[in-house]
Formats: C-alpha cells, structure tokens, sequence
C-alpha cells in the first residue's frame, strides 16, 4: 500500500471506531469504476474490517452482479427503478447469479431517484416486500430532486422531505430496510433526524456508508468530514495510478519516435 492508501486506511479505521462506518460505496454506474480501482478499494476497505457497497449498471446488469458475488460485496444497489416491471427484472436477475443460501449474507437494494419511481411507490414496495431477496431502498435526493424540477439547494427542504419521510413510512410499514444518500453533509442532519424516526437504517455520502445511529451522535460532524478527506484521497490516489500508467512508456515512445522519423 502506497501513503496515500495507508492513509485512507486510518480514517477508515478511526471511521468504524468512532463515526459509526459501516462501509465503504464503489459504482459502476455513474462513477464508472474501473475493476482495477475496485480491487484498491476492496483491499483497503477489508483491511478496515468493512462492508463494500457497490452500485451496479442497471436493473439487468448480470456481468456486474456476477463480479459483485465473486468480489464479495456485501451491498448491491440496482439504480433508475422506476417501475415494478425493472423491479421485478433486478430481482430475477439477482435469483440467477446468487444462490439461494448466499442471499443472507448481501444485502440488496434498489434505487429511488426520480419522481418517476415515487409515483410508482406502492407498487414497488409490493413487489419488494413479497419477493424472496426483500431489497431494500436507496433514496438518492440529489437526482429526485433534479427529476422533480428543484434545483439542489432544495434538497434539505420540506419540498423534499415529505418524499423522503413517505417512502420511509413504507419501507417502516413492510420492513425493508432504508437508506437515505445524497448532498449528505452537515446541513443533512436535521432532515436525517427527522427520516430515521420514521425508519433509517444506514446514511451514506459519495463514498462512504454510516449507521443511521450515529446522526444522534456529537461526533458526527468529525465523522462527516472525515469521509469528505477520504473521498479527495481516493480521487488523488486515483489520479496518481492513471498518471503513472500513462507516463510509465513514454521514454520508449520517445526513443522509437527517434528512430522511425
């Protein structure tokens, strides 16, 4: 492990120790995570003693939940399900790459992020609840409140609170499990406060996830700025790898350049 690495090892050390980390989020999705980068993360985040959540690429995406179960993931988070049909496809597709015993140890979960999805909400809730994986439900407020005409400095309002505190209400009503993401940062708190008296389970920011517990806890702004230190390592040490790669031939490209011109 390179410093920076090492680095990024202690916060989350401290993180579990002290903040209430639960885990450490990688995507496929948006963020288009290499798997090479995913293998960096695994190691440092396994040597922290954390789960590794991942989003994958869709509904559908069976090469990517294949390399999630062989990886070891320990969440699974399907994005843009907005019907019970894509639904009902993330969960058909999790029942042909995951035996049935493995389901216990990962925990799957499906995003609501448009206002799209939240009109179908009753119906999604029913097929989650009455399917074998019973996913549970990622809110993503920064692209519900795009999809729904509000801009980002609304996210912390009422506007958008009542969205989150109703999908709570029915992730309350047939246990599921619920997780709120999206602009988390100290201005977040009170509305978190609020969502987990109905029903929380875990919080994350861009990379790292929280136990929904540690809202109430006086350290949690340290813990908040601790994962956004964390996030600008891995965006560094990621930058670094990249740099190394491309100037690792460019001695040799220079010396052919040479001979051939």
């Amino acid at each position: 492990m390179n410093k920076i690495e090492k680095e990024m090892l202690e916060i989350l050390r401290q993180g579990k120790e002290e903040y209430g980390y639960l885990g450490v989020k990688s995507e496929f999705e948006a963020e288009g995570t290499r798997v090479d980068e995913l293998l960096r993360l695994l190691e440092i985040t396994r040597r922290a003693d954390l789960n590794v959540g991942l989003k994958i690429g869709g509904c559908e995406a069976i090469r990517d939940l294949h390399e999630a179960r062989q990886f070891g993931v320990n969440y699974i988070i399907a994005p843009m399900v907005e019907t019970p049909y894509a639904l009902k496809k993330y969960i058909e597709a999790v029942e042909r790459t995951y035996p049935l015993e493995e389901c216990d140890d990962t925990n799957f979960l499906f995003n609501i992020e448009t206002i799209t999805a939240y009109n179908n909400l009753d119906d999604l809730i029913t097929v989650a609840a009455q399917s074998n994986i019973k996913p549970g439900v990622v809110f993503g407020r920064v692209d519900f409140s795009a999809s729904n005409d509000m801009g980002r400095e609304e996210i912390n309002t009422d506007a958008v609170q009542k969205y989150v505190c109703a999908v709570a209400q029915k992730c309350k009503d047939n246990d599921l499990k619920l997780v709120v993401g999206g602009g988390i940062s100290h201005d977040a708190l009170p509305s978190l406060k609020a969502i987990k008296a109905i029903r929380l389970n875990r919080f994350e920011t861009r990379k790292i996830i929280f136990d929904a517990a540690q809202i109430s806890e006086s350290n949690i702004e340290k813990g908040l700025l601790a994962a956004v230190h964390f996030e600008i390592l891995w965006l560094q040490n990621k930058q670094n790898y990249y740099q190394s790669i491309s100037n690792e031939d460019k001695s040799r490209i220079k010396m052919l350049t040479s001979r051939w011109v």
